[in-house]
């Protein structure tokens, strides 16, 4: 069962059911969050453009780190960005996570992080846990700064 956020534009809170969906990766592979609930917890990065300088800082820390943040959970990054976007993109900057192309804005309603005027995702981290439900949100106020790596480790590291 997919349940919506209350609004696009209003994040979801921690304790409610992560909405499940559905998108094609950078090689348009389908990615299923259900193929993970009840398996392993799961990371979601939403950030809103491919190429642009914070999202590309975050994205290469992400795949460099790997390791440190895919160890508790699977690691999968969100943007409205198209899937051959994320394809050169994750060539020309060696990435290694999951990058998922919503260029419907379906996942980034679902989880109420649509900014209108942009129509584009917030930079968002939502952590989810294996009971299918979110453990952690966190919206960055300023679109433009990277996400806390520290926070979003010891975040993590509480996930079961």
């Amino acid at each position: 069962m997919s349940i919506a956020a209350a609004s696009e534009t209003a994040p979801i809170a921690a304790g409610a059911p992560a909405p499940d969906f559905s998108l094609p990766d950078s090689d348009k592979k389908e990615w299923k969050l259900a193929d993970y609930l009840g398996k392993k917890p799961v990371a979601l990065f939403f950030y809103p453009l491919d190429w642009s300088p914070t999202c590309t800082k975050e994205n290469v820390c992400f795949s460099q780190d790997l390791s440190r943040f895919g160890k508790n959970a699977e690691v999968a990054a969100i943007s409205v960005d198209s899937v051959w976007s994320h394809k050169a993109w994750k060539e020309k900057m060696g990435l290694k996570h999951t990058l998922l192309s919503d260029m419907h804005r379906r996942a980034v309603k679902a989880y109420g992080l649509l900014v209108p005027a942009a129509n584009v995702s917030q930079r968002a981290t939502v952590l989810i846990g294996t009971d299918g439900k979110v453990a952690w949100v966190k919206v960055e106020p300023d679109i433009t700064k990277e996400r806390d790596y520290r926070e979003l480790e010891a975040q993590l590291a509480k996930l079961k």
